[in-house]
């Protein structure tokens, strides 16, 4: 038996208590409601690190303190294995492929709704809720994700994996709730972590240098940053710490004979280890008008019917942009976007939404865009794909 959505009726249900606000009093709503709850904390990062870059401790001592405050009983499970194996793993894997992953997606479809919903289910649990800005509807004997009513915080983005049977035994107490209020609740309850910042960056990499920490996975490769017309201006540690569009970190400065003005990163050219950059925030090497997703899920568990006007985000906290799903194969879609989209990324989310539901989404696997190609002499030059196709 599924809990009932319905304040008042009891239901045993396990809550992910990460140590911070959110999840706090996402725990006190459910016991407020009269749910019979209880909480996990989840390891899920093991390393020789110091308690300054990961704080487990600290969060794991705040976790039970939120215990005892709301009256629950919690629980410390580690899951550094298996989240090791199923989402840094492939994390190294895609940087060092070029692309941008995100791994707080994996994180949620391979850890939370995954080990994290089988541990609470075998050990007793009729569901698991977590602190996620988002909602569940269930219409018409189906669940339907929606964004969390909290524009700045919805985090429905990060969930488009979750399917019937995961949202099913699935709550997100804050869904209809903003920050501030969240807080205030907190606050009014005596929750400790009222006021407890929120966590920023990747979770197992904190708040260090980025190219410190992966320096310890990803052996450096160093090379050239050249101008998309082939000059040399700089170099770079490894192209696998930069992304599409990143201005921070390339440390060129100006250059002879050019306007000073920002530089950003245009292209990646991993066999040659080359970086290409150019200048102008809305350059058109990094501006795209369709892309072709892979690894697609949905959460109604059936794509839609083509061709679906929709509309998408390929990054979080963006606005949602108009767009049209045009093509669809197996494991495979082609989208195109009514405006041109800056510094679309292999490797981010593409999340597709009518409203204020999630459709679903899947892996950015290119772009049609203007591309960078090496050209005779060991010029960059620019190229613009045919779009026929899509149009």
């Amino acid at each position: 038996m599924i809990p009932s959505r319905e304040p008042g009726r009891a239901g045993a249900v396990t809550v992910g208590l990460s140590g911070g606000v959110d999840s706090a009093v996402a725990a006190l709503l459910l016991k407020r409601q009269g749910y019979q709850v209880s909480g996990v904390f989840m390891k899920n990062w093991e390393d020789a690190d110091s308690e300054d870059h990961c704080p487990a401790r600290a969060d794991f001592i705040d976790a039970v303190a939120v215990a005892e405050r709301i009256g629950i009983e919690v629980d410390a499970v580690c899951f550094a294995a298996e989240y090791r194996e199923r989402v840094f793993a492939s994390f190294l894997r895609d940087l060092g492929e070029g692309r941008t992953p995100n791994p707080d997606v994996v994180c949620n479809r391979e850890v939370k709704f995954k080990l994290f919903l089988d541990h609470a289910l075998a050990c007793g649990a009729e569901c698991i809720a977590t602190g996620h800005y988002a909602r569940i509807a269930r219409q018409g004997g189906r669940y339907r994700l929606l964004k969390g009513v909290d524009r700045d915080k919805d985090q429905s983005y990060f969930l488009y994996t979750l399917g019937q049977a995961e949202l099913g035994r699935g709550l997100f107490p804050l869904g209809g709730l903003t920050k501030p209020a969240v807080r205030r609740l907190a606050r009014e309850a005596c929750l400790s972590v009222h006021d407890k910042r929120d966590s920023t960056g990747i979770c197992f990499i904190g708040e260090r240098p980025f190219q410190a920490f992966l320096a310890r996975y990803l052996a450096p490769r160093p090379g050239e940053i050249r101008t998309v017309e082939g000059k040399t201006v700089g170099e770079h540690p490894g192209v696998f710490y930069f992304t599409l569009g990143q201005r921070a970190g390339l440390r060129i400065g100006g250059v002879a004979g050019a306007a000073e003005s920002p530089w950003y990163v245009v292209a990646k050219d991993l066999d040659n280890d080359v970086l290409v950059v150019a200048q102008g925030h809305e350059h058109p090497l990094l501006m795209s008008r369709a892309l072709t997703a892979t690894e697609l899920s949905w959460v109604g568990g059936t794509a839609p019917a083509l061709p679906c006007a929709c509309r998408a985000k390929t990054r979080y906290r963006q606005p949602d942009q108009a767009c049209a799903i045009v093509a669809l194969e197996v494991g495979r879609a082609q989208v195109m976007f009514e405006e041109p989209q800056r510094a679309v990324t292999p490797g981010q989310a593409v999340v597709f939404y009518q409203g204020e539901e999630c459709l679903g989404g899947g892996t950015i696997a290119s772009t049609e865009r203007f591309a960078p190609s090496p050209e005779p002499g060991g010029q960059i030059v620019a190229r613009w794909p045919a779009l026929e196709r899509l149009q």
